[in-house]
């Protein structure tokens, strides 16, 4: 692992563009299937393919009733409170994980964030866009992209990780995260893939005894509400108090409340865990398919636990470049500090899809 400086006096750079920082924060796997308007396989966006359900869906389409209304999130806190068995004064409702990112860094006096990468990029441009300087921890292929908290700096008071990991898949042992907690430091767990791991795992979401803890937790990816925008905060009551200051009034939709709502309930949860199983078995039949081809140069970060693989691979764009034109959008890696262009991070499907991927991907490699 090693510890680099990402940060500038100079404005940021405009969305979509790499600016300073060597990387393109903001470009995100969507963009692989709307780029040129063809009509790809997507394995590109970590949304679980077959969301939202019809119960969901349902739930959703209740609410539009009372669209005169100004939304009314009690109800839903409540609810996201009592899954994680904590008071309600520790939740925030928020527009996605992505809004949380931007509350977090307009909110918190930050004095050396560090940002743990390879990770989800919108942390970071989160805390460059509000003028903060930024460091990175890069974990490296050769370590499995795993943590040592060793490598964190003493002196960061704002350290950003996800659990487990978009792109790389890991999951983190929560005792290793934990050990990154201490006085005076917010420590913010991004486990917005977390209901994607069979039994959560290594949760960190409804502990009360890490000080400075902050999880965010998101339902777009298990239940396909990209478009919705919905997610949460776990966190001491005082930071809670101060995100919620940084909100907009009124920024959960009512249509989103219901979906929140609704997708804590015991129904939801055990389906989710059914779901996390299945995608467990699924990603193991793409994980074997493309064991078949490391003498081609292919290799998988494993073990992998989220719904998505990380690979390296020799001409990764101009393997990119070839399944699109077969048909296939996968996303590439060089956006994501601590990884090169020999990187694609391709979600898990069902195994009809995933077949018909692993023999265009045949047909793309060198």
């Amino acid at each position: 692992m090693r510890t680099e400086n990402a940060g500038s006096s100079a404005p940021p750079p405009r969305a979509g563009q790499p600016g300073q920082t060597g990387h393109d924060l903001r470009h995100h796997g969507d963009a692989e299937v709307r780029d040129d308007g063809a009509a790809l396989v997507d394995l590109a966006v970590n949304v679980r393919a077959d969301t939202p359900p019809r119960w969901l869906r349902e739930e959703i389409g209740a609410s539009l009733s009372s669209l005169a209304a100004y939304p009314d999130g009690r109800a839903a806190r409540v609810a996201v409170a009592a899954r994680h068995g904590l008071p309600v004064e520790r939740v925030l409702l928020t527009a996605g994980a992505a809004e949380a990112f931007v509350l977090l860094a307009r909110a918190l006096e930050a004095h050396r964030p560090v940002v743990v990468h390879p990770q989800f990029t919108e942390p970071e441009a989160a805390l460059r866009d509000a003028g903060h300087t930024v460091d990175r921890v890069l974990l490296r292929a050769r370590d499995g992209f795993r943590l040592d908290p060793a490598a964190v700096p003493e002196d960061a008071d704002l350290v950003v990780i996800g659990n487990p990991t978009n792109p790389t898949s890991v999951l983190h042992p929560a005792t290793v995260i934990a050990r990154l907690a201490r006085p005076g430091r917010t420590l913010v767990v991004d486990e917005a893939f977390m209901d994607a791991v069979p039994g959560e795992r290594e949760a960190l979401a409804g502990r009360t005894d890490l000080p400075g803890l902050v999880v965010l937790r998101s339902l777009t990816k298990t239940w396909g509400l990209a478009g919705l925008r919905i997610g949460y905060v776990l966190a001491a009551p005082d930071v809670i108090a101060g995100l919620a200051r940084a909100q907009p009034l009124w920024p959960v939709s009512t249509p989103a409340l219901a979906a929140a709502q609704a997708c804590v309930a015991p129904r939801a949860l055990a389906e989710a865990g059914h779901a996390a199983h299945r995608i467990a078995g699924d990603r193991a039949f793409l994980t074997a398919g493309l064991a078949e081809f490391t003498d081609r140069g292919l290799r998988v970060v494993e073990p992998a636990t989220g719904p998505f693989v990380l690979a390296r691979m020799p001409d990764a764009a101009g393997v990119r470049r070839r399944l699109r034109g077969l048909g296939y959008a996968v996303r590439r890696g060089d956006t994501f500090p601590g990884l090169s262009e020999e990187w694609v991070r391709i979600a898990v499907r069902d195994r009809a899809t995933v077949g018909g991927f692993l023999r265009a991907l045949s047909a793309a490699l060198p």
